[in-house]
């Protein structure tokens, strides 16, 4: 028995009521990108269900490089798969209240970070979220400022509260007007 064991078996409950969902354009048009923290599920805060849109998690769900690769990728997926001539879909960055990237902020705290998993600090300092607010206009802005996302592309900006579940919106959504 391993602690994946108890989650298997609810495994088999979801395999009883499911139903496959064939391959296509996500049905909410939206891409979410959300923070890996275990308190945080897209699923259940936004009512997603299979087939309605992506969601992409990192540490601090900060638009990194790798994020950017992703969402052009799915950009030009939804034209050359699915014939998409319109607007793709909306990107909607979703960060949080009390994220665990928030401890990078003081400086000795991110020094012992980098130091105990090798990663530089610099690439630790980007993924700190202190300020939700700012932090998620800072990373609406670097996609809409991005060269490999298509104006075809809308970036929206929003903060999970964890202490009450809601979700609030900091930056509606916007197109790019570059490239």
């Amino acid at each position: 028995m391993t602690r994946l064991t108890p989650l298997l078996e609810r495994n088999e409950q979801f395999v009883r009521d499911y139903d496959p969902v064939a391959l296509g354009l996500p049905t909410a048009q939206m891409v979410v990108v959300t923070c890996l923290d275990h308190r945080i599920d897209p699923a259940a805060v936004l009512g997603l269900r299979p087939g309605d849109a992506p969601v992409i998690r990192n540490a601090g769900g900060r638009i990194t490089p790798s994020v950017i690769n992703d969402l052009a990728y799915l950009a030009f997926l939804a034209e050359a798969l699915f014939g998409v001539t319109g607007p793709l879909f909306e990107v909607a960055i979703l960060h949080h209240t009390q994220c665990g990237t928030g401890f990078l902020a003081d400086s000795a705290f991110l020094r012992q970070a980098a130091q105990a998993t090798g990663v530089e600090e610099r690439v630790l300092r980007a993924s700190e979220v202190a300020e939700p607010d700012r932090t998620v206009r800072e990373d609406v802005e670097r996609l809409l400022t991005s060269l490999l996302l298509p104006p075809k592309v809308s970036v929206s900006g929003h903060v999970y509260a964890i202490e009450t579940g809601r979700v609030t919106t900091v930056v509606d959504a916007q197109v790019s007007t570059v490239g």
